[in-house]
């Protein structure tokens, strides 16, 4: 039973993420992996699939009962996934607030709806051939193959996790330094304007006193002028100094172009972060002017 099972989601896995790399390049007219792993496969599918092959097998005859189970199912799992890797990594990787009744996000009717359609048609054609399919695959090269299929996917998974560590990291950092590059322009402006304020007082203070002791304010004010002058150019040279150390890391995280990080944006483009969404907004903007820049030179090449 587990062999079998195995294979259905591998199976199914792989349909899957045929059906989401057919799907965006309709839409996109250009191969993305739409995956959320590294290989060819959409865990998703495949667990989707496989339970409901194993949970409504008993009734694959009822066309009504499972249809309606199969969205039940689904959209459970759907929502599920969507739910836990939010809150894991404060990221949403698909987004259905715009779509008509939705939950949270998560699921939408019309998205459940068709999957609920597609598992009638593996159900009554795709999973009969992929039973049998299975069936001819001798046990012990099934195994063999199954064991290193196995080991890809813990590799793919590893490597994909860490990916998505990063990027919350690199949001993080890149959330950081923008609140930091904010404050500190903010107190370079406020250290201007208020060495402005208090010169003008004490000059203010000084000339009021000039009619009265002449020759002796003369010198002390020309001297605090001069210290006055000096303090403040120190002071805003030190915070550009700041502001340009912080803007080359910020532009150094921009710059970075980790592939597990690139083609996660890619593969989710209404990816929403709850924790850095201009962060994340500013990185899929960059993306976007190289993705520009990497087609204009293709076609030049062409």
């Amino acid at each position: 039973m587990i062999y079998r099972l195995l294979w259905y989601f591998f199976i199914y896995s792989f349909l899957g993420w045929c059906g989401e790399v057919c799907f965006a390049a309709a839409r996109l007219r250009k191969f993305v992996n739409r995956g959320f792993l590294n290989g060819p496969i959409c865990p998703i599918y495949g667990v989707g699939m496989t339970v409901v092959a194993l949970v409504l097998g008993p009734v694959q005859d009822h066309l009504v009962l499972l249809f309606i189970c199969s969205v039940l199912l689904t959209s459970a799992l759907e929502w599920l996934t969507g739910f836990v890797l939010e809150h894991l990594f404060h990221q949403r990787w698909w987004n259905y607030n715009d779509r008509p009744l939705n939950l949270g996000g998560y699921i939408c009717l019309e998205f459940s709806l068709l999957w609920g359609v597609a598992c009638l048609v593996v159900m009554k054609v795709i999973h009969p051939l992929t039973a049998e399919l299975v069936s001819l695959i001798p046990h012990g090269v099934g195994v063999v193959l199954l064991t290193l299929f196995m080991v890809v996917l813990v590799v793919d998974v590893s490597a994909t996790v860490a990916a998505m560590v990063g990027l919350h990291q690199r949001l993080r950092q890149l959330d950081e330094l923008a609140a930091r590059i904010h404050a500190a322009s903010d107190e370079l402006g406020l250290n201007i304007s208020d060495r402005m304020i208090s010169s003008t007082e004490r000059f203010q203070d000084l000339r009021d006193d000039f009619a009265i002791r002449t020759a002796d304010l003369r010198e002390d004010l020309a001297g605090r002028a001069a210290d006055l002058r000096e303090d403040l150019t120190e002071r805003a040279a030190g915070l550009r100094e700041d502001l340009a150390e912080l803007r080359a890391k910020q532009e150094k995280l921009l710059s970075a172009r980790p592939f597990g990080q690139r083609r996660l944006l890619k593969a989710f483009p209404t990816m929403t972060s709850s924790r850095y969404a201009a962060a994340l907004s500013e990185l899929r903007r960059r993306l976007a002017v190289r993705s520009r820049k990497n087609d204009k030179t293709d076609k030049k090449v062409s």
